[in-house]
């Protein structure tokens, strides 16, 4: 997993990267590159100190989808830096249509649901949901564990209420699409709109006329 992050209003010329959640985490910095390790030793990220004298970010604000020659070049300064441990290239798509197979009462709850949904051809997750509107048989966005949602939040494993979640089923507010209604609830896909598995582009014509 690699999730990475440039604000330059809100932290400066820093690029954060992260490989794994974490909240308890111990740091240390050498030259321009912090290491964050968790309470088991794992490295769990990096922070990039004036990333823009090794990679031209100029047009970037938010989420940074890094190519393989980026990630090379991260690499080189964390090596540089004398630590070990280096960054892997995560090119597989966080948001895609997904299906709901089933859509169970959640046993600890009167309004979460509890699904089984595809994301591909041979892989089923499962992912507790809020949403009103949620049901069995419908064609949804998924945004899979490593996505970062337009609001900056990213999407880990969780539980709800003690049953394990792996994803988000997301509505077209939180995807921030045009006209999209303002209020909780799954959005649903056309039937049409493309296969299950299909990356989800959040600007791609398609979605953007969804709420035309």
């Amino acid at each position: 997993m690699l999730i990475a992050s440039y604000n330059p209003a809100g932290m400066g010329d820093n690029l954060i990267v992260l490989t794994q959640q974490g909240t308890e985490y111990t740091f240390s910095q050498q030259e321009n590159v912090v290491q964050f390790i968790n309470k088991n030793e794992e490295v769990i990220g990096y922070n990039f100190i004036n990333i823009s004298e090794s990679l031209d970010l100029a047009h970037t604000n938010g989420q940074v989808f890094l190519t393989e020659e980026q990630v090379h070049i991260l690499n080189n300064l964390i090596t540089a830096a004398d630590f070990t441990s280096t960054l892997t290239v995560d090119n597989t798509p966080k948001f895609v249509v997904g299906y709901v197979e089933s859509a169970e009462p959640h046993p600890d709850s009167d309004h979460l649901q509890v699904t089984t949904t595809v994301v591909d051809n041979d892989e089923r997750i499962q992912i507790v949901s809020g949403s009103p509107n949620m049901k069995q048989g419908i064609k949804v966005v998924v945004a899979k564990v490593g996505a970062m949602m337009p609001s900056g939040l990213i999407i880990w494993p969780g539980a709800l209420r003690g049953v394990k979640s792996n994803g988000m089923i997301v509505s077209g507010r939180e995807l921030q699409l045009p006209n999209a209604p303002q209020v909780p609830g799954a959005l649903i896909l056309p039937e049409d709109f493309a296969p299950v598995g299909t990356p989800f582009d959040a600007q791609s014509p398609a979605a953007q006329a969804l709420f035309e």
